[in-house]
């Protein structure tokens, strides 16, 4: 299936330009309220939606450009998704496009207000020129050739003569062109070589094939620059668009309600004008009935019993073919409704491992109710007299089962403020839920909870923040600025979510650590799942790593992290000159007498001197990841890298000597790279025996 790589929301309402937003298999969008946050997740939906999700320019456009926008014949792009084909998509994208498949296994899909969706290929570029170096040697080698050559009669002599001469004027005429060659210019050579004529040449003729050989040549390079850009590929675009995810989007506003009036549910339906909650509402229900396989009208017309006697008239007495058909539709209706409480019922068991629910739905006369017990509690009580979080998880369900069993397989899921009515021991439950549901979807939910934010996975959380412009952004920058800012105030879920997860240290008998950054969190968190998955350690308490924001920060979080008459935590530092003077003073202050807590990176690498904990990933391993992320100088960065010398002062020479302008916050891209690669396959580290030995010795003094 395709992976949303990143994404991109513009002109739509309080979103300007959000920017790049990189997707995770879960992403968390957090933020305070009015930040914007379900500005970012709408647009994904209308992107390509399971169902509903139409595009309303009223609502949809920006409020201040709306009188422009509304009368441009061309409509501004309001969302730009980025995905990566599976390996036998791009095969096919690739062989219908005569490209290497390594240009078209990236495909971005964007669609404007109007509703157009377009396909692009942005990696593929369409080659228009070629270089005078690689033509012009083909010219001369042949004029050499050819001039070399004995002709096979008299007449094979002028021809020789006409050969020469022609490849003496194209080699002339690429002479006057700068050193790319454009297809005129290409297609002048060939006109040139078409004006000879071989076909009087001697049977026999050495002559007319190396001249035929050349003309090909020429004609390989006019095919070449004239290739169209595979973005031009009206079937290859058709193939991609039907494998597009498709998205389904969820709110706290379309919770069900026990009991449902349908006279109520008919009216709302068929309306067009319900406002945002009222809307959200309507879809629920329209999905809760889809899912029962009947209409509102219909459970209420097989309900419906004969009419009754009418004051002032003589009544006619109903006849047994009248009772009987009456009775028959109850009993219909009743067999449908129980076939749908059961199917619900064992998929969403399946589904939400949380208890042995059993749900029912029961019509009486214009009412349809909605009915809920489990093991713990047998007597069946109202939805709604359940918890609100009960209530959340089958309306989502419901909305998940039935718009995105039409879809595509690995349908997206876009959760706006999930769970937020849940106990925060249940939100953290969500999360770990959020983890089981990557096995099959990939997604993206909007929060302001701390509980939300795994504290594990940092890497996946972006924070949204109005703009001293009042519009709407996205960063993955995690790090507070100055004080009072909107993006200071946007992540102070995953602050508080970092001192929840102490909490938990200090009271739930985790083993903590405290590291540097936060790149070295990923990479040991990396590090401890393989090893783990591989058997190779089984540690008796959860290793959690703790950033300390640097290496200054280390002292303050040891304080928090060390409760009265506890056990100081282990710190991992580096190797280098502000890891050796921290670790000095550590070991003559807070650590006097418990110095084996303090590790350094050194004593763990095949680096000793200087060494960071990128140091500890093995060097053709982490070359290859620097590669893929630095990517565009002739000389990769894996073919000139070398062992026994920190890797980061590497990378860094190396993007100098290239001219590569390294980003802030780089060093933590790389480790969520690494981190995703080393858990992705079971044959990612081949021959890393050194490597991994020292790993099992770093995490087996965290337990000493």
């Amino acid at each position: 299936m395709l992976k949303l790589q990143k994404f991109r929301v513009q002109n739509f309402r309080s979103v300007e330009d959000s920017g790049w937003i990189d997707a995770d298999d879960v992403t968390a969008l957090i933020g305070i309220n009015e930040s914007g946050k379900t500005n970012l997740l709408l647009p994904l939906w209308k992107l390509n939606p399971a169902k509903d999700g139409e595009i309303n320019l009223v609502a949809d456009a920006p409020r201040k450009r709306y009188s422009d926008i509304k009368n441009m014949e061309t409509k501004p792009i309001f969302i730009t998704a980025r995905f990566e084909l599976p390996d036998d998509l791009a095969a096919q994208v690739a062989t219908l496009t005569d490209a290497p498949i390594d240009e078209v296994r990236v495909v971005e899909v964007y669609r404007r207000l109007d509703g157009n969706t377009y396909v692009t290929f942005p990696l593929a570029t369409a080659i228009r020129t070629v270089s005078r170096a690689d033509a012009s040697p083909l010219l001369a080698e042949a004029r050499d050739e050819i001039n070399g050559l004995a002709p096979a009669s008299n007449a094979e002599g002028t021809l020789k003569e006409s050969m020469v001469k022609s490849l003496t004027e194209a080699e002339k005429l690429l002479k006057d062109v700068p050193s790319d060659i454009g297809r005129d210019v290409l297609k002048e050579v060939q006109s040139l070589l078409a004006d000879v004529d071989t076909a009087g040449a001697a049977k026999r003729s050495t002559l007319a094939p190396r001249y035929g050989q050349i003309v090909d040549d020429v004609d390989a390079l006019l095919a070449q620059v004239s290739k169209p850009s595979p973005t031009l590929n009206a079937e290859a675009r058709k193939l991609v668009f039907n494998r597009l995810p498709s998205f389904v989007y969820y709110s706290n506003y379309g919770n069900l309600d026990s009991e449902i009036y349908l006279p109520h549910v008919i009216e709302n339906l068929e309306r067009d004008d319900l406002g945002g909650r009222e809307e959200a509402k309507a879809r629920t229900l329209k999905v809760l009935f889809d899912f029962v396989r009947l209409k509102p009208q219909e459970i209420l017309e097989l309900g419906q019993d004969l009419p009754g006697p009418v004051p002032g008239y003589a009544q006619k007495e109903p006849t047994d073919e009248e009772i009987e058909a009456v009775a028959a539709k109850k009993k219909e209706r009743e067999i449908l409704l129980q076939s749908a409480s059961a199917d619900l019922s064992e998929k969403f068991r399946n589904w939400w491992k949380q208890g042995e629910y059993r749900i029912r739905f029961n019509a009486d006369g214009n009412h349809f109710r909605i009915w809920v017990s489990d093991d713990q509690r047998p007597e069946e009580i109202e939805l709604e007299g359940r918890s609100t979080g009960m209530q959340w998880f089958l309306s989502f369900y419901l909305i998940f089962l039935v718009e995105s069993a039409d879809a595509h397989q690995g349908a997206i899921l876009l959760l706006d403020e999930p769970g937020l009515s849940l106990h925060p021991l249940a939100q953290k439950d969500l999360s770990h839920f959020f983890e089981n549901l990557t096995q099959t979807n990939q997604l993206l939910y909007t929060t302001h909870s701390p509980f939300l934010v795994d504290s594990n996975h940092l890497d996946r959380v972006r924070s949204v923040y109005v703009n001293e412009d009042g519009n709407t952004v996205a960063s993955s920058n995690l790090r507070a600025g100055q004080a009072n800012s909107p993006q200071t105030k946007a992540i102070y879920a995953v602050h508080a979510a970092l001192g929840l997860a102490t909490s938990d240290i200090m009271f739930q008998g985790y083993q903590p650590v405290i590291v540097e950054g936060i790149s070295d969190q990923f990479y040991l968190s990396a590090i401890k799942n393989y090893l783990i998955r591989e058997g190779l350690i089984s540690p008796k308490l959860e290793l959690v790593f703790v950033p300390a924001g640097g290496v200054k920060g280390v002292t303050a979080t040891v304080s928090i992290l060390t409760g009265k008459d506890e056990a100081l935590p282990y710190t991992l530092l580096d190797s280098d000159r502000a890891g050796q003077e921290m670790a000095n003073k550590l070991r003559g202050g807070l650590y006097q007498g418990a110095t084996e807590r303090i590790l350094m990176v050194g004593d763990f690498s095949q680096v000793s001197a200087d060494a960071e904990v990128e140091d500890l990933m093995p060097v053709d391993f982490l070359a290859d990841v620097v590669t893929k992320y630095l990517r565009g100088p002739e000389d990769e960065f894996d073919d000139v890298v070398g062992g026994g010398v920190p890797i980061v002062s590497q990378i860094e020479a190396y993007a100098e000597a290239n001219q590569i302008q390294l980003e802030d916050g780089w060093k933590v891209e790389l480790a969520k790279r690494s981190k995703l690669k080393l858990l992705k396959s079971k044959k990612a580290l081949p021959g890393a025996t050194d490597e991994i030995a020292a790993w099992r010795k770093l995490f087996a003094a965290f337990e000493a």
